[in-house]
């Protein structure tokens, strides 16, 4: 069994494979403040409430834009399995060519999500992840990584509104009964749910008219089926794509030989 990682700003999403097949997922909080010995407790407890042995998971990637949390993930991947996992980033093979002006500049949770998109399509494709900050990756027909968008994501946007407002309070974001909203929570809900339906569907058009056609649109991350449902562009939804592309990135290491069965480094 493989194990993907997928470390982000706010949640550290865990997905056990067996074959292509994703079997369980798990997200906890990233919490830089966590020893390694609590990660490890944590999903020790994971495996076993699913029933499954940790001696079972063979090897493990990493997906990290926080870097102060690799060495925590290290450690816990040596405390629980006995190995280091397999961390994606300069000289890891992702079988994607990087045409970004500088390639460490890519956040890998976007190289793998950019993989995975092509992989299931291989044509132009557009991946929308609504994160911490929502990004915009473009792959072309060939295959290439192309460059993308960064925008601030729904969750610091709705933060920042009331953290800095007198008045206006915190609200649950969902789709509110009319875009005119007659009182002050339907009003905020408007304005971030419909706000980021344009901001999307204008992105991606004018990503599509600078590119020359129409691409498909993938979309992840945590409100990705809420906007996805209004959005004209989006075709797609898979909020595991992240842990996909791991997989399918795992299989291209262990092909070319840098993965191996209990893991190793990039």
């Amino acid at each position: 069994m493989l194990l993907g990682i997928d470390v982000g700003n706010t949640h550290v999403v865990l997905g056990l494979f067996e074959g292509p097949r994703l079997l369980r997922h798990w997200r906890v909080l990233t919490d830089r403040g966590r020893t390694a010995d609590e990660y490890s407790v944590i999903v020790w407890n994971l495996l076993r409430m699913a029933e499954l042995e940790p001696s079972r998971v063979a090897g493990a990637i990493v997906s990290n834009v926080v870097p102060p949390m690799q060495p925590i993930v290290d450690e816990m991947c040596r405390n629980t399995f006995g190995w280091t996992p397999l961390v994606v980033g300069p000289g890891t093979r992702t079988g994607m060519p990087i045409l970004y002006d500088n390639p460490r500049e890519v956040g890998a949770d976007r190289i793998v999500n950019s993989v995975a998109a092509y992989e299931r399509h291989r044509d132009l494709s557009i991946v929308v992840d609504f994160g911490t900050a929502t990004t915009f990756d473009v792959v072309s027909a060939r295959g290439e990584y192309l460059g993308g968008v960064i925008a601030p994501g729904v969750g610091i946007s709705l933060e920042a509104l009331y953290s800095r407002t007198a008045k206006l309070q915190a609200v649950e974001l969902q789709k509110p009964p009319k875009v005119v909203g007659r009182n002050t929570v339907n009003a905020i809900q408007a304005g971030v749910f419909f706000g980021y339906v344009a901001m999307v569907d204008g992105v991606v058009e004018r990503i599509q008219r600078e590119q020359g056609g129409p691409a498909r649109v993938l979309a992840t991350g945590g409100f990705a089926s809420l906007i996805a449902a209004e959005s004209q562009t989006i075709t797609e939804v898979d909020e595991f794509l992240t842990l996909h592309g791991l997989r399918i990135i795992w299989d291209r290491n262990r092909e070319g030989g840098q993965a191996r069965s209990g893991g190793g480094n990039a």
